[in-house]
């Protein structure tokens, strides 16, 4: 992704302009040492722990944003922060943070944090505290008919009665806006059983068309295109499943970390309520620190341990070159997590079948920035993907020629509009959870970790080594690997049928490179891909490439000589975003881009 990923805009080399490489220099004063005596030389110990202490639970943005108050002695200039704690912090210590000008205004239990307004020059009094684990923006943040469904097998799914029954998706995102296709045709109530903006001010319909289209996607029954008997319907992979609406996204496609941690930890506190075993999240921001650190990656950790799949999307980055990657490390957070299941994304080619199917090239690759976990873990359909259209909404009035055509699916040409065609890993994420839902229809007793290793052990594996599209009169060579396929292309019925016990977390695992240039898979020892017979690396990820040879672009940024111009970012320990907070201005976006998509032979 780029440094912000403004939802519904293409990813380009323009936005990714506004961040640059940077280097940053902290010098640390001491103050001036005795000349004679233990406890000034003691006491200028304490004070490097210290400072060395400020600097470790303070996020890079911050640390740049002190320096620059610092000397422009512009200290009393606020800012809002996620501050995570040790342990849920008592009213004692909320007290002493509160005689920092510290002002909180939302808790998050989940991951024992809250939000805070602080003085910028209160920060480092902040982080002195050793109850304190990190501290980081309030970072923004944006979301990321047809053959979807039946290229991955969701219409098989369906034949054989299988369509999310008793199974609730929560759906993160801009909203959802009532459409025919969302009710349920026996009663005509709506199948979205619950509301809620987290989003100042707003209410909860979807102003900027983002949310509603990936719940069709997820839920949609195709009422509106002619019902079950009209084969050419429009309709969703698990077209039965309840939603629950959590706005966080604006009508720009915009939000920010703490709406979405709220977001996530009401799911968690609505799961019983409603059965929420799924959340989709077609949203993200960019990496700024290690997954262990971030705020948002802790708040999908808390959800995936509560017992709910949580699908999330890989960004659309995959044509950035600005730091010489080709795509590569360019994964969204939270979608670096390595418990969550991360979905790139494919181009059907307008058929049903899977043998002309190429990556799409806007599809973000792995490995994630500094943790350099291996994603995405899966991919699914996400190029021109046909759902749920909100008439008037911003990316509808933004391209208008993306409207479906009644005659698409039987109807008289002078009939309402009803569908919407979206590009972007943020349409690829709802099949995944739709497939998820329908997992949990054949049995509800599966845990998250279950079905993400049946997910990933039963997708097709079978990619040619490249294929060269042509992209805005550029021709774009695209390799399959594991930072591009993940462990591949999602079939539904394959996972439907899977009977393979998981014992262990099905983490990502992370990769590292040999001498030779050869990437090398490394499992946690906790996790169920260690089992070699069952779970083995050769199993789940196939032959996907990991050799640094025949690699498409030879002296390649992933396999190659480390002097190669972006094999530094690729496998380096720092974020290629810099240090400035100004490079957060546009953080947490929905995941689709602005044109139409990859060229699909249409």
């Amino acid at each position: 992704m780029t440094t912000v990923v403004e939802v519904g805009r293409r990813a380009s080399s323009t936005a990714g302009r506004r961040c640059r490489l940077a280097a940053m220099l902290f010098f640390l004063s001491l103050g001036t040492l005795a000349s004679y005596g233990q406890k000034p030389l003691q006491r200028s110990f304490e004070d490097e722990s210290r400072s060395a202490r400020s600097h470790s639970v303070i996020s890079p943005e911050l640390k740049s944003l002190l320096t620059q108050a610092k000397q422009s002695r512009n200290a009393n200039t606020s800012v809002q922060v996620i501050v995570q704690f040790k342990h849920k912090p008592a009213a004692a210590r909320l007290q002493q943070f509160g005689r920092l000008g510290a002002v909180r205004s939302q808790q998050f239990d989940a991951i024992r944090a809250g939000v805070f307004k602080v003085p910028v020059s209160r920060l480092e009094a902040l982080s002195q505290d050793t109850e304190v684990t990190y501290i980081s923006p309030d970072r923004q943040l944006s979301g990321a008919a047809d053959y979807t469904e039946a290229t991955v097998g969701a219409d098989v799914a369906q034949s054989y009665g299988y369509d999310g029954t008793g199974v609730t998706v929560a759906v993160i995102d801009s909203g959802i806006s009532d459409h025919p296709d969302l009710h349920d045709p026996a009663t005509g109530q709506s199948r979205v059983v619950y509301s809620q903006s987290f989003i100042p001010g707003s209410d909860t319909l979807d102003h900027f068309g983002h949310g509603t289209h990936v719940a069709g996607i997820i839920a949609g029954n195709g009422q509106a295109s002619g019902g079950p008997t009209n084969s050419r319907r429009i309709y969703g992979v698990a077209p039965n499943v309840k939603l629950v609406n959590l706005k966080v996204l604006d009508a720009n496609g915009s939000g920010q970390d703490s709406y979405v941690i709220a977001a996530l930890q009401r799911a968690i506190a609505l799961k019983n309520t409603y059965g929420i075993r799924v959340i989709n999240l077609s949203l993200g921001r960019p990496v700024y620190e290690s997954y262990t650190q971030d705020p948002l990656c802790q708040a999908v950790e808390a959800a995936w341990n509560a017992g709910i799949v949580v699908v999330v999307a890989a960004g659309n980055q995959g044509r950035n070159n600005d730091y010489g990657t080709q795509g590569y490390s360019m994964i969204a957070a939270p979608g670096n997590d390595p418990s969550v299941i991360t979905v790139g994304a494919m181009n059907t080619m307008s058929t049903a079948t899977k043998a002309d199917d190429v990556l799409a090239s806007y599809s973000s690759k792995g490995p994630s920035l500094l943790d350099h976990v291996v994603k995405p873990d899966v991919v699914a359909p996400g190029n021109r993907v046909a759902s749920l259209l909100v008439p008037n909404s911003t990316l509808a009035n933004s391209a208008p020629l993306n409207v479906v055509l009644p005659s698409t699916y039987g109807a008289p040409i002078y009939s309402p509009r009803y569908y919407f065609r979206l590009s972007g890993t943020s349409m690829a994420t709802p099949v995944v959870s739709g497939a998820a839902a329908l997992m949990l229809d054949v049995n509800p007793a599966l845990s998250p970790d279950v079905i993400k290793a049946r997910l990933m052990k039963t997708a097709d594996k079978t990619f040619p080594q490249s294929t060269t599209l042509v992209i805005n009169s550029v021709a774009t060579t695209l390799q399959y690997d594991v930072f591009s396929v993940g462990a591949g292309y999602i079939n539904i019925p394959a996972a439907l049928s899977n009977q393979d016990p998981v014992q262990g977390k099905a983490l990502s695992p992370t990769g590292s490179q040999d001498s030779q240039g050869n990437v090398i898979l490394v499992n946690g020892t906790s996790s169920v891909f260690n089992n070699s017979v069952v779970w083995g690396n050769s199993v789940v990820w196939g032959n996907m490439q990991l050799s640094s040879e025949s690699v498409v672009w030879g002296s390649s940024v992933v396999w190659g000589n480390s002097g190669c111009d972006g094999f530094s970012v690729v496998w380096g320990s720092s974020v290629v975003w810099g240090s400035n907070l100004s490079g957060t201005s546009s953080g947490s976006d929905a995941l689709s881009i602005d044109d139409d998509g990859d060229p699909d032979g249409e």
